[in-house]
């Protein structure tokens, strides 16, 4: 039972200080935050996630926010998730992408928000999926989620979102980048920003290549390559389009990602409350800092150390 005026029901009203409130929560990974993640869990929510990554310097920030524009003057409401790199004296994010899209900063149909990746690999944080969660039942349309900008590791996001942009620029090296396996095959749309740049045209060619010899996982479906200018919103607008023909027309595709996203997201906690347990509560005072010195002194091989921590496990400590 949900009390009236509690933080979760304001969260289902779309209060946007008690969504950011309810993401500080989950950012934290404490009881709180999770007794909330369970208790929207299972109310509606219709949000339509779309995950945008890239080398650094692409212009994701830039393209984000022009998409975000672009989304509103189809009189739709839009979640924004700005994955950080993290501060190395105070974990937050670096970068605060809200300061680069301060022309939604009055927009009540908006609410953007950086997190920190605080190491996490693949792009994102841990508490993405959850903050994602959030958005949704607070009864945003569209969720945006905007990778920390590692390179070609990021392919977690393929697990989070409904559709994937993949963003390039020509002739500085990244979009060799992209042509590698991992970042390549998480595509559903590719977008060569900076589309003024000398080269554009060439690595549509490159890319439109290596997409012929791809296989994906959507027969139907052959991911274009897309030209922008993010800065003058040029090209944002029949980015979004394909977006939409891409979401009307896979619909059966959209609730195995769905399953997907739902089988990383049970396997992503099961792993993290394992560790948990096993460091904070099996081992005894400081047996895991002795593990970790002995692996390292190499008196001790790391398989061998799982092997024994299993073994305590199977025989009930």
């Amino acid at each position: 039972m949900i009390m009236k005026g509690s933080l979760v029901e304001r969260v289902l009203a779309g209060d946007p200080y008690a969504v950011a409130r309810a993401i500080s929560l989950v950012e934290v990974e404490g009881p709180e935050g999770t007794d909330l993640v369970r208790q929207v869990f299972n109310r509606d929510g219709h949000a339509y996630i779309i995950g945008i990554t890239g080398p650094p310097g692409v212009g994701k920030s830039t393209f984000v926010d022009r998409l975000t524009s672009e989304i509103r003057s189809r009189e739709l409401t839009v979640g924004v998730i700005a994955i950080d790199p993290t501060s190395p004296y105070t974990g937050g994010a670096v970068l605060g992408d809200r300061i680069r899209m301060q022309t939604h900063a009055c927009d009540p149909g908006v609410f953007i928000r950086s997190m920190a990746a605080r190491g996490n690999l693949g792009g994102v944080s841990r508490a993405t999926g959850d903050a994602a969660t959030i958005l949704d039942r607070a009864g945003k349309d569209v969720i945006l989620i905007e990778t920390v900008g590692v390179g070609q590791d990021e392919v977690d996001i393929v697990r989070m979102a409904d559709v994937s942009i993949v963003m390039v620029m020509p002739d500085t090296g990244n979009e060799v980048q992209v042509l590698k396996a991992g970042i390549m095959e998480i595509a559903d749309v590719f977008v060569v920003n900076k589309a003024d740049l000398e080269g554009a045209d060439r690595t549509v060619a490159q890319i439109e290549s290596v997409v012929d010899l791809q296989e994906y996982a959507v027969e139907t479906w052959k991911p274009p390559v897309m030209m922008t200018q993010a800065v003058t919103k040029e090209g944002v607008r029949e980015v979004f389009d394909k977006i939409e023909q891409f979401r009307s027309h896979h619909v059966e595709d959209s609730g195995l990602r769905n399953r997907n996203r739902t089988e990383f997201r049970l396997r992503e906690l099961l792993a993290r409350r394992f560790v948990d347990y096993v460091e904070y509560r099996m081992l005894k005072g400081d047996e895991f800092e002795q593990i970790v010195s002995r692996i390292a002194d190499r008196t001790l091989d790391p398989y061998t150390a799982v092997d024994e921590i299993m073994s305590r496990l199977n025989q009930g400590n």
